[in-house]
C-alpha cells in the first residue's frame, strides 16, 4: 500500500535524526537522493495544490496509471505524465471548455504554460503530512505546491464508489451525542449513466462527508468514495466518506 511504502521510504529520515550532526547530514543527503529516485511513487500518493489568486487553488493529481489531472477554478485539464531524472514531462493537455471568469482563465493559461516543457522536480518530505513539491519551469521560475495525502493513501484502500442524493433539509439526531444529520437517499446508475434505483425514503446520515459543503437551498446528487477504516474506535463509524464530485444540483425556492 502507498502509506506503507512511504513509511519504509522515509524511515531513514527519522533514523538520521538520532545520529551525530555529520551522520545526520549524510543521512539527509541519502534520503533526499532516495526521494528523488522514487519521486513518481511519492507524487502519486498526494494531491498537490498551489494558490494562484483564483477562486480555487490549482490542484495536481498524479494517477498511478500515468494520467495527470489538473483542477482549476473552472475547467479540468489532463494528460499523460512521467518523471525521468527528476524531470516531469506532461503530454498534450486536453481540457473541458466552459466559459470562465478572468482569474480562472488566467489560472488555466498558467497551468498550460507550466507544462508545455519538462519541469524540474524537487520534493521536500520533512513533514510527510504536508510535504512540498517544488516545480522549476523552463524559464527558471519556481512554484511550490503543498501536498495532502490522497484518501487512497490515507485509508490504505481503493474505496467504494456510491451516489447519494442530499436533501436541502437537515434533521436533529443523536449519535454519540446530539448532532445535526444530513438526510440522504442512495442512487444507483447503470453503465450508460441512467438511474436504475432511487431509495424511496430519506435516511439520517450520522457521518461526515469530507470535502462536501451542504447547501440548504439546493438538492444535490454527489459521488462519494467510501473507505473502510482499519481499526475504528468503539464509538466510531467503520467507514470514512470523501466527496468525489457533484453530479447534479437543483435549486430549491
Amino acid at each position: 500500500m502507498k502509506l506503507k511504502y512511504l513509511a519504509i521510504l522515509l524511515f531513514p529520515l527519522s533514523l538520521a535524526a538520532c545520529q551525530s550532526s555529520d551522520l545526520q547530514r549524510a543521512g539527509d543527503i541519502a534520503v533526499s537522493v532516495l526521494q528523488q529516485q522514487n519521486a513518481d511513487k511519492i507524487v502519486s500518493a498526494y494531491q498537490w495544490s498551489l494558490d494562484t489568486g483564483a477562486a480555487k487553488p490549482l490542484t495536481l493529481n498524479f494517477n498511478d496509471n500515468g494520467r495527470l489531472s489538473i483542477g482549476t477554478s473552472c475547467n479540468q485539464m489532463g494528460g499523460n505524465w512521467q518523471i525521468n531524472n527528476n524531470q516531469l514531462q506532461v503530454g498534450m493537455l486536453i481540457s473541458t471548455e466552459m466559459a470562465c471568469e478572468a482569474s480562472a482563465m488566467q489560472q488555466e493559461r498558467f497551468a498550460a504554460a507550466l507544462f508545455q516543457k519538462p519541469v524540474s522536480v524537487q520534493l521536500d518530505m520533512k513533514d510527510t503530512q504536508q510535504p512540498s513539491l517544488i516545480l522549476t519551469a523552463a524559464d527558471g521560475q519556481q512554484h511550490t505546491f503543498q501536498g495532502k495525502m490522497t484518501p487512497e493513501t490515507k485509508y490504505q484502500s481503493a474505496g467504494e464508489t456510491i451516489f447519494l442524493e442530499i436533501s436541502p433539509e437537515t434533521k436533529a439526531c443523536t449519535g454519540v451525542a446530539p448532532q445535526t444529520c444530513l438526510q440522504v437517499r442512495e442512487i444507483k446508475y447503470n453503465e450508460q449513466g441512467l438511474k436504475t434505483q432511487v431509495d424511496q425514503d430519506w435516511t439520517l446520515f450520522y457521518d461526515q462527508i469530507e470535502g462536501f459543503q451542504h447547501n440548504p437551498n439546493e438538492r444535490q446528487i454527489i459521488r462519494v468514495k467510501r473507505y473502510e477504516l482499519k481499526n475504528p474506535a468503539a464509538d466510531q463509524s467503520k467507514y470514512a466518506y470523501v466527496h468525489d464530485m457533484t453530479v447534479e444540483t437543483a435549486r430549491i425556492n
